[in-house]
């Protein structure tokens, strides 16, 4: 036994040693049996690819009067056409960035650089919006993962509020003010890129059926994408450091509905929000929620001191008046539940380390559950496929184990037997008891 553990041992470090020497960390094991059934890979290969795309004439943020061009940067993950009868092997991407200290790390993924997508099949457009100060492949593991169960993923760098563009103190304020009006909007601009725009991997997106997943200020965006208008007041906006003279203008411009649209755009099929910002400040209007229609999907930890539990992410939960609306709690965890884990330059400081590192659990072990239930839910409400929908969990609790003198309950669908454990589920329009919160 000792030996197997050796060997296995000497693999591991030989592959980490083969990784630092390309200059790209591997953030992710091997994944063992025990993951849940749906984290594991789809039949199609990955391809991505960078695109920048501009948005002709957006309102300026930095005055609310003039407008100006706003550019996105977009990473893609798509199903893809790899070739193999050449012998020759295609090595796998990376993905490079900076920490909010400005710190640059190179992480490798599975995806092929700029392969060549598929030559048939139509396949659903999943939207990734990061949080306020992040980047567009903060959740790269999930964009592969998505594709290769066949969907087009687009990870937004949202610009004027991303790690590369704050950097310092003073770029904050104005940074958030581009992200409270902005955020919705970039959302709907991609949807509506892609179904415009001519390229290879646009010729398989489905449009018509199109979902938004945001971490943190990408699901406070979210919300209003799909009906959860916003309320500022310019209290709110003077306790964030905005003049008054301004904050009284500003919710002219900023209190909007549906990114920017005068009414829900019926191609967003679903909508998945990991720690969503907003409703400990109310900020989402309570009525515009209430007739929120599109299926939603809430995820949170029940410590987030960012977002809030329950008067934030569980309150927003309980607001939403989706017929699917689900919540699925990570007990003990904060707020990072969305990102990849921690890259080992951020381990340098607390500061950089919290924005990927959570004191309860193991990161990659809570991006696995991710993959399993987005590819549950998004297959259900956005493939409309009944077997996945199986897979969104019935019982409330995954803890099977109720002590020595009571039988061991049934694990969630999908998970392996006593492998759920601080896990819970909801569904509307059920309430949260208060120890549960």
């Amino acid at each position: 036994m000792i030996g197997n553990w050796l060997v296995i041992g000497l693999s591991i470090a030989a592959i980490c040693v083969s990784h630092i020497a390309s200059g790209a960390e591997q953030l992710y094991t091997q994944q063992p049996p025990v993951t849940p059934e749906l984290a594991f890979p789809g039949e199609h290969d990955v391809g991505v690819t960078t695109v920048a795309a501009i948005d002709p004439k957006r309102l300026n943020t930095e005055n609310f009067i003039t407008h100006r061009e706003r550019r996105l940067v977009l990473e893609v993950w798509y199903p893809a056409a790899l070739s193999y009868e050449s012998g020759k092997t295609v090595a796998p991407a990376t993905y490079k960035n900076v920490t909010r200290l400005q710190k640059p790390f190179e992480l490798q993924g599975d995806a092929h650089r700029d392969a060549a997508p598929v030559a048939h099949g139509r396949f659903p457009l999943v939207v990734l919006s990061h949080g306020f100060t992040g980047y567009r492949t903060q959740m790269f593991y999930l964009g592969e993962h998505l594709a290769s169960h066949g969907y087009i993923v687009v990870g937004i760098d949202h610009t004027g509020s991303t790690n590369a563009d704050i950097q310092s103190e003073a770029a904050r304020a104005p940074g958030l003010v581009n992200t409270l009006y902005n955020r919705a909007r970039d959302q709907q601009f991609v949807l509506d890129y892609f179904a415009d725009q001519r390229s290879p991997v646009a010729q398989i997106v489905d449009t018509s059926r199109a979902a938004i997943l945001g971490h943190s200020m990408g699901g406070f965006g979210a919300i209003n994408t799909v009906g959860g208008c916003y309320a500022f007041t310019s209290d709110f906006l003077q306790s964030y450091g905005v003049p008054a003279p301004i904050a009284m203008l500003m919710p002219w411009a900023l209190n909007s509905c549906y990114g920017g649209r005068d009414t829900l755009d019926p191609r967003w099929k679903a909508v998945q929000l990991f720690a969503p910002w907003g409703g400990e400040q109310n900020i989402h209007d309570a009525e515009a929620m209430a007739k929120i229609s599109v299926p939603t999907f809430y995820l949170g930890g029940d410590q987030d001191n960012t977002s809030g539990f329950g008067q934030g992410i569980e309150k927003l939960h309980r607001r939403t008046g989706s017929k699917h609306n689900y919540l699925l709690v990570f007990a003990n965890a904060r707020h990072n539940i969305g990102p990849h884990p921690a890259p080992l330059v951020s381990f340098k400081s607390d500061f950089e380390l919290g924005h990927y590192f959570d004191p309860s659990w193991d990161i990659e072990v809570i991006n696995r559950i991710i993959e399993h239930m987005s590819l549950a839910f998004l297959d259900c409400h956005v493939k409309d496929d009944p077997t996945r929908c199986a897979y969104l969990p019935r019982q409330e609790n995954a803890q099977q184990y109720r002590g020595a003198d009571q039988p061991i309950g049934e694990p969630w669908k999908g998970f392996k037997h006593l492998w759920g454990s601080g896990l819970r589920f909801y569904r509307s329009p059920q309430k949260i008891p208060e120890k549960d919160r």
